[in-house]
């Protein structure tokens, strides 16, 4: 299947098993993905494994970070068991007179997307979450970030529940060019 057909028939699953690709599945995917235009090659960016017992530890941090309490902070502290691997994506803020950071950011963001389509051709459900959490000194404890690194979100990858849907419905792409 070629780059376009997949692209076509890519979607966001939000249901998974609890079938996960293991660290060496994901070796080759990942060195793939980090092909992504690196302006300078900084390669700011990195990933976390999230497993097992770290789900739940991810999830209290998440908890913490919301402010809720009782059954609603429960519900939120269970939210990253709803995958068996979770990705942190990481941008890693290097220091650079020619890279702005944002340009780092959009090179973090594009490894995480990249992996994201590659996970899906594999055949691994995957979807992208983030929110407001992300940029929390709980969450960021729990992902034991350091200065200059700053959490973008999760992939939360799983075998999926079921068959994909139909694919979505295609945009125009004409309303979303212009020239000058």
């Amino acid at each position: 299947m070629g780059a376009l057909e997949s692209l076509q028939r890519r979607r966001s699953q939000p249901k998974v098993t609890d079938e996960a690709p293991t660290s060496a599945e994901l070796l080759p995917l990942i060195a793939a993905a980090a092909r992504v235009a690196d302006y300078g090659d900084l390669k700011p960016w990195r990933l976390i494994e999230v497993r097992g017992d770290a789900r739940d530890r991810v999830g209290r941090a998440i908890a913490e970070a919301s402010g809720l309490m009782g059954k609603d902070a429960l519900k939120t502290a269970a939210k990253p068991l709803r995958a068996p691997l979770l990705i942190a994506v990481v941008a890693c803020r290097r220091s650079s007179h020619k890279v702005d950071v944002w340009e780092q950011d959009a090179a973090a963001a594009g490894v995480a997307h990249m992996l994201s389509l590659l996970l899906d051709e594999a055949g691994w459900g995957v979807m992208w979450r983030s929110g407001r959490q992300t940029r929390t000194d709980a969450v960021r404890a729990a992902h034991r970030l350091e200065a200059g690194e700053e959490l973008l979100g999760w992939l939360y990858v799983g075998r999926p529940a079921k068959q994909k849907s139909e694919p979505k419905r295609r945009l125009p792409p004409e309303a979303y060019v212009s020239s000058l």
